[in-house]
Formats: C-alpha cells, sequence, structure tokens
C-alpha cells in the first residue's frame, strides 16, 4: 500500500507507525500467515517496549507473541530470554519446538531433573526453576530482557499457583513480561494487577476462536445440533428436534411434569424417556463414516480411559492405514529404545503397541511418560484417530482435535461427583478445531438421563472463567523475602500480591454495599424514632423477651426444675422492664416496632459485613506475621542487632537454620528443615533416605491403603520414621497456636515400594507392591528425585552423599528416560 492521496499530515503519522513497528514489520515478513488482529496489537506493544497480557482462546495463536519476544532479544547482543511453562513436557515440548527454530547452540533447558545448556541466549524452564533462580540470586538472570510466562492462568492452581505470583513480584523491574493466558472473565483485573506491580502492560483480550465450535449432542445412535441453526432462532436456543428426541425436557417442566432441581452442568433429577447410550467403538465409527476424526473422548478417570481402548480393539475397529502403521510402529519403537524388554513386558507394550497401530490410545497422568509422549507425537502428526483423557490434555499439550467427545457432565472431585464448571466446559472444547486444517471443530455431548436441556445449553454458551489467586506466604518464601528485604519491606511487597489486590477489590465493593445499607438503616431508625423515648432500646428488651421465651417451652430440654424456674424468673423482670419503658405507651408503639424489626435484621447482616472487610484487609499480611512467628519461635529468624526481643514490627535476621530452608522448597519446607536440624536422618542408607523422601512428598488419595508398620524398611528407618513424625506433630501444635491451617501427617505408604526399588528391586515386584500405575509411580520417584536434591544442598555432607547416592539409586529404568 502507498501514501498516494494522504494529505501530509497522514503520510506523517504513517511513516511514525512504520518507523515505530519497523521489527514488526520486518518479523511479519518472515510469517507464512499474517497476524490476526490480536496477535497484530499484542506484538506491536512488544515493539514498544511494554508488557502484555495476552487470553485469547486455546489454539487461537497465542504462542506467536512469545515468538515475537524471542525475536526481538535475538536481535540485540546479549539480551536472553526465559520461556517458562508449567509442566515439564510443556518445556520439552517448546524446547525441541525453539532448538528446530534456533539451533541447539541458542536454546537451552532446565526442568529440575534436566540441565541443558543454562547459559543459552533462550532458555525454557518450569516455572518453579525461575523462582528458584530468583531466591538464589542466579547469575542467570543477568541480561534477562524478557519472561515468558505460558498459561499464566495456573496461578490459580490451589498447589502450585503462589509460584507464578512469586515470580512477577519478584523478577528484576527491567525485565519484561509476556504473560500468555486462556480465556478468562477478569482478564482487565488481573492486567490491573500486573500494571500495578510491573509498570506499562498493555491487556490483550480475544474471545474469538479460530476456527468455529459447531456443538452436537449424540441421543442414542442419532447426532443432531445443540442450538437451533434457523435463521429466525434466537441466539444459544436449544434445538427443537432434540427437544423431541429427549421428550421435550423444559417443557414437561413448564407444564408442571417431571420436575425437579436442575444441576449447573445440566443434570435433573426426574424421570424421562430412557436412552440407550451408544458404545464408545461404535461413536468412533460414526465419526469416522462422518470425515469427523481425529477425536478426543474425555473421561473422567484413568480406570475409563484404559477401558475405551479396550473395548474399541475388543470390537475390531481399525482406523489406521498399512503405511501409517508402518510409521506408528517406527516411532513407537524409537521413543522406547532405552527401555528394558523385562520393562516392556510389565508396562503392557504390545497390547498399547496394538492399539496404536491401530489408530487408538489412552492419555492420562497413570501412563509412563515415555509412552505418553508416543501419544501426543502421533496424535499430532495426524496418525491417531481416536485418543481417551482425562481432562488434564485440556490444561496441557498441544493435541488439537477436529472433535471432542464429553461422555458425561459431570466429574469426580476427590470427594463427590459434581458437574463441571462453563470454565471447565470452555477448556474442554478448546481442543476442538484444528487451525489451518479444520474449517470448524466439533463437540459431542453424549445424551444421559437425567440431562435437561435448556441447562445444557446454559453450560455451553457461557464462558465464564475467573482467575483467582492462590497466593498465600510459606515458610520458604518469607525467609527468601526476609533475607532479601526486610521483615518490613517484605510485608508491604506481599501486600501487592494478586491475592491482596482482589481482597481489597472485595472489600471496594463490600464497602459500597455496607455504605448503601447504612443509608438504609438511617431510614429504618429515622421511621422507628419514638417521641416517648430510646426505641432501639425498648426494640432490644422485645428481642430479650421472645428469646427467653422461645428457650422456656414446657417440654423443652432444660437440665432441671431450677433452671426453669431462673429463666421464668428473667422473664418476669424483662416483662417489668418493658412495661415501665416510656415507649410501651406510644399508640404507635406497633409500626415502630416493625420498624425495629427490620432494622435489626438488616444491622446483622451490615455487622458481618463490616467483619468480613476487617479480615480481608490486609489478610496476607497477616498470614505472613504468622508465619514469621512460627520461625522466630523456632530459630529460623532471630531479631536484629541488639534488640532481643524486636516485637511485631521489628527487623529480623535469617539464622543457620533458616538459611537451610532457604534451599529446601514444597508442602512440608519447614519439616524437612527441621528433621535436618534435628539430625533424625543422618543414620539412613541411600534406600532408607530414598524411604524416607517417599513419606515426605507422598499426598495419598482418599482410598489409598496406609502403610503397614510390618513391612516398613528395617534398622535405621523405623526410630526415624518415629522421630520425624513426633516432629510433625509438635510443628503441628506450633502452627495452630500460630492459628496457622497445620498440615496432614507423612504417611509412608509407598515408603516400602520406594525401598525396594532403590535397592535394585524389579520394576514388576515393585509395582505389584504399592498396586500404583507406572506412569504415577515415575511421577513420585521425580519428586522424591527432587527432594534428595534439596537435601544434598541442604544437609551436612555426610547427608549429602547418601542423598546423592539415594538420587542415583532412584534414577534408573524407566524413572531415568528423558526425551532430552
Amino acid at each position: 500500500m502507498t501514501d498516494t492521496g494522504l494529505s501530509a499530515a497522514e503520510r506523517f503519522q504513517a511513516a511514525r507507525v512504520r518507523s515505530r513497528s519497523r521489527n514488526l514489520e520486518l518479523f511479519r515478513a518472515d510469517l507464512r500467515f499474517d497476524l490476526d488482529a490480536f496477535q497484530f496489537a499484542a506484538c506491536d506493544a512488544l515493539d514498544q517496549g511494554r508488557s502484555v497480557l495476552v487470553a485469547a482462546p486455546t489454539g487461537a495463536g497465542k504462542t506467536i507473541v512469545a515468538e515475537f519476544a524471542i525475536w526481538l532479544a535475538m536481535r540485540q547482543p546479549t539480551a536472553k530470554v526465559f520461556y517458562t511453562t508449567p509442566m515439564k513436557a510443556l518445556s520439552n515440548q517448546k524446547y525441541a519446538e525453539l532448538v528446530e527454530a534456533y539451533g541447539e547452540s541458542e536454546v537451552g533447558l532446565l526442568t529440575g531433573d534436566t540441565n541443558v545448556n543454562p547459559r543459552a541466549r533462550v532458555v525454557v524452564m518450569t516455572t518453579e526453576v525461575l523462582r528458584n533462580m530468583i531466591y538464589a540470586d542466579s547469575d542467570l538472570l543477568d541480561d534477562l530482557a524478557w519472561v515468558v510466562l505460558d498459561e499464566v492462568h495456573y496461578l490459580a492452581d490451589r498447589f502450585r499457583g503462589a509460584v507464578w505470583e512469586e515470580v512477577i513480584l519478584h523478577l528484576p523491574t527491567e525485565v519484561r513480561l509476556v504473560s500468555l493466558s486462556a480465556t478468562v472473565s477478569n482478564a482487565e483485573e488481573f492486567g490491573d494487577w500486573l500494571q500495578t506491580v510491573r509498570g506499562d502492560t498493555d491487556v490483550i483480550v480475544s474471545e474469538d476462536r479460530p476456527v468455529p465450535l459447531e456443538q452436537h449432542v449424540l441421543v442414542g445412535n442419532k447426532m443432531v445440533d445443540l442450538f437451533d441453526s434457523s435463521g429466525a432462532a434466537a441466539t444459544n436456543r436449544v434445538n427443537p428436534e432434540l427437544l423431541r428426541l429427549v421428550g421435550g425436557g423444559s417443557r414437561n417442566d413448564s407444564r408442571g411434569g417431571h420436575r425437579g432441581r436442575r444441576g449447573r452442568g445440566g443434570y435433573v433429577d426426574r424421570r424421562g424417556p430412557r436412552t440407550e447410550k451408544l458404545h464408545r467403538e461404535h461413536i468412533a465409527r460414526m465419526l469416522d463414516e462422518r470425515m469427523l476424526l481425529p477425536a478426543i473422548f474425555f473421561v473422567f478417570s484413568r480406570n475409563g480411559c484404559d477401558q475405551g481402548v479396550r473395548q474399541v480393539l475388543r470390537s475390531g475397529v481399525s482406523l489406521t492405514t498399512r503405511e501409517e502403521r508402518n510409521e506408528i510402529r517406527e516411532t513407537a519403537e524409537y521413543h522406547c529404545r532405552t527401555l528394558l524388554d523385562e520393562d516392556l513386558a510389565v508396562l503392557g507394550y504390545w497390547e498399547w503397541l496394538e492399539g496404536l497401530e491401530r489408530g487408538v490410545a489412552a492419555h492420562h497422568a497413570g501412563l509412563l511418560p515415555a509412552f505418553k509422549e508416543v501419544v501426543e507425537d502421533l496424535f499430532q502428526r495426524k496418525l491417531l484417530k481416536v485418543v481417551f483423557a482425562t481432562e488434564t490434555l485440556a490444561l496441557g499439550v498441544n493435541m488439537p482435535a477436529r472433535t471432542v467427545v464429553l461422555e458425561k457432565l459431570e466429574k469426580f472431585n476427590g470427594e463427590a461427583r459434581v458437574p463441571i464448571t462453563p470454565g471447565e466446559y470452555t477448556q474442554l472444547t478448546g481442543r476442538a478445531g484444528r487451525r489451518g486444517i479444520d474449517v470448524e471443530g466439533h463437540s459431542v455431548i453424549q445424551w444421559t438421563d437425567g440431562l435437561e436441556p435448556q441447562a445444557v445449553a446454559s453450560l455451553a454458551s457461557r464462558r465464564t472463567y475467573p482467575l483467582n489467586s492462590s497466593f498465600k506466604p510459606t515458610y520458604n518464601m518469607a525467609v527468601n523475602l526476609i533475607e532479601q528485604f526486610g521483615r518490613q519491606r517484605t510485608r508491604e511487597v506481599l501486600e501487592t500480591s494478586f491475592a491482596q489486590f482482589q481482597a481489597d477489590r472485595s472489600v471496594v465493593d463490600l464497602a459500597r454495599k455496607v455504605r448503601s445499607q447504612q443509608e438504609s438503616l438511617d431510614g429504618y431508625q429515622r421511621s422507628m424514632a419514638c417521641h416517648l423515648g430510646d426505641f432501639t432500646e425498648y426494640a432490644a428488651l422485645r428481642r430479650r423477651l421472645s428469646d427467653l421465651e422461645r428457650t422456656n417451652v414446657p417440654g423443652g430440654r432444660e437440665a432441671s426444675h431450677g433452671a426453669r424456674q431462673e429463666r421464668q424468673s428473667q422473664i418476669t423482670e424483662v416483662r417489668r422492664a418493658l412495661q415501665r419503658h416510656p415507649c410501651h405507651a406510644c399508640p404507635d408503639r406497633e409500626a415502630h416496632a416493625r420498624w425495629a424489626e427490620r432494622w435489626y435484621k438488616l444491622k446483622r447482616v451490615n455487622d458481618k459485613l463490616v467483619q468480613q472487610i476487617r479480615s480481608r484487609t490486609g489478610a496476607v499480611a497477616t498470614t505472613f506475621d504468622r508465619v514469621t512467628d512460627v520461625l522466630v519461635q523456632l530459630g529460623y529468624l532471630v531479631p536484629s542487632g541488639n534488640d532481643a526481643s524486636a516485637g511485631p514490627d521489628g527487623e529480623l535476621t535469617v539464622a543457620a537454620g533458616g538459611r537451610r530452608l532457604q534451599r529446601i522448597y514444597g508442602e512440608r519446607d519447614l519439616l524437612v528443615a527441621e528433621c535436618l536440624e534435628a539430625g533424625v536422618w543422618k543414620d539412613l542408607t541411600p534406600a532408607q533416605l530414598a524411604a524416607m523422601a517417599a513419606t515426605i512428598v507422598y499426598q495419598p488419595r482418599r482410598e489409598d491403603a496406609p502403610g503397614t508398620e510390618h513391612a516398613l524398611p528395617r534398622g535405621a528407618f523405623r526410630p526415624a520414621i518415629d522421630e520425624t513424625l513426633t516432629i510433625w506433630s509438635r510443628l503441628d501444635d506450633v502452627e495452630r497456636d500460630a492459628r496457622l491451617s497445620g498440615s496432614q501427617p507423612p504417611t509412608p505408604a509407598i515408603a516400602v515400594g520406594m525401598f525396594r526399588w532403590a535397592s535394585g528391586s524389579a520394576l514388576d515386584d515393585v509395582l505389584r507392591s504399592l498396586d500404583l500405575a507406572a506412569g504415577d509411580f515415575v511421577r513420585w520417584c521425580k519428586q522424591v528425585i527432587d527432594l534428595l536434591d534439596q537435601i544434598k544442598n541442604a544437609g551436612d555432607p555426610e547427608l549429602a552423599e547418601t542423598a546423592r547416592r539415594a538420587t542415583d539409586a532412584v534414577r534408573r529404568g524407566i524413572v531415568a528416560y528423558a526425551t532430552v
């Protein structure tokens, strides 16, 4: 496009824009596609030196913004970029992509158990690794220009979310952030916080799916649209054909038939026409016939995923060509080449490979990492046609499909079956539609008796996915921040967290409600005003009398005749006080009393709101103060200088034990530090120390059986576990005395299996003794290795050597497998 026909002022403005966006224009010239509007806006902000928050649906192309930040850094002589992800699998995937783009010499990878080229210009890492770097004041932070926070909505994760806030709060101020998030309904609120704590930050929100989503319902063997597609139909109106197929649904409710309580996920407690569900293998065939493969079946249990694969295999369904089968076998053999033959049999390799060759696989956390990577690789290459997956896939690796099938709209949350939320529905169906391949994506809800059409339509049409902070101060965080900033400055820093930002915003709303209700209270008070005396006082006597009479009814549960007599005496006394009160003689007494009752009820509500405001103001700093009190009591922090008392506002210094605690991360940081301080693990062998680390990190599911004492490793382990539990009990008392929530006791449920593995036992024996899936076992082993590394860094030399040998003993066989 030329400037012909533009005025001089317009040509000048166009030249300024071109000059400002010269980098962006050069970047665009190398792309095989043009940027979408939100991508251009975000990249333009980066080109101007601003940070950005980009919130857009899955598959919309947010990562191009991160790639532009990397491109900008690589045009400078020494600038570096850190690309953080929430999971090691995502880090591995991103590392491979960036190596392909920039070469091995320019890209590094740090995931805790992998350390590749850490001084590269571009380093991919998990968010925890970056947090630990910041606290250690690592020299790898030198020349850092950009940090990409991919999947930043993990900030809401109950267990790990605080790490994202720590990184955002403590990165050097000159570092610019590229925060990439799924679509959240409060992106502007999160952006306002980023602007507050990081400076210039643009919020770029896109709610447009790159590939439109067609939503269907499978009723029996008939697939129909969820929404009415006729031109005259109202937006999100339920398809009349669906209503006919399921017997009317909400129309029955309007006539008074089959009424029941609707659930958030579309379920209603009613009896309607029963619908035979189509088996999974038949659904796979149907989707294949309609050219709707590849598909992801979201099944909310691992066992259900594995059953789905077995059902399809038993039916004889095959969805691949001979050429595809050959390519699949070669890929699987390449990825699993380092696994021992005897382990392959234990892992069910041959049945798994048969499923792959026929185009079917499962994907869940219990799957071996090597197997999971094969599934992801094959699916991305369009060689797998059907994957049965748990919902973790919706939040993780890039695996878009043409179709997503939802077998149920409810899941087990660890305690009960609950309906999925609109946000979860959006995440799951976000996998439907491959950009550049599909014209539209498809979601298929399998109809279940008890669903209600209008509620399902409401779930599928809402896009609420709020981002709420899960931030709370930890012991490790406290000692690290006090070391860097001191006590007072740390409190101020924590008060700038997103958690406090959201609490303060809610306080503003509560205060507004309190003010509004106070106006009503003032009005009620004027209406109950009595010219004879204080009607508030009179109304309080009436309430007192009513309460006494209610608790003194005949046949009540009073302990004795004497107690009833005492209560009757009180009633008589209050009645006399009422009759003597000046307002008792008021002719408008009952009218005033009605206004007084309204005033009293509203006053109780208002008082509760005021209490909420008090509890939320400074909530994060209050928790920090309680954490600090525990650390002072246990000697990890000591008063600075000559002031032995320090007081609640005095400055503190990190003591020797606190320096050890600085190097320990995790849910049980203080327990580990106390055990190291007491030396209770010093006599353990490497295998016993691995078993102890497993006891510390393991978090049992509700159905897990506790470890039996007679099976625990003998020798030094048993007194060590007893002493560890004693220390936990003492810490739990200290925490609860400090008004902190305390913790669950450590459990040795997998200690025996970990001991056997670290002692060299075969995989088959270990998995059988633990009753764990291979993927779960590997995950716990890696957490054990992570804790052993911390013990190696924080313990005395002798224990550090034991931890090193324990790490080597655990990191073998399937645990040692790594793609990089």
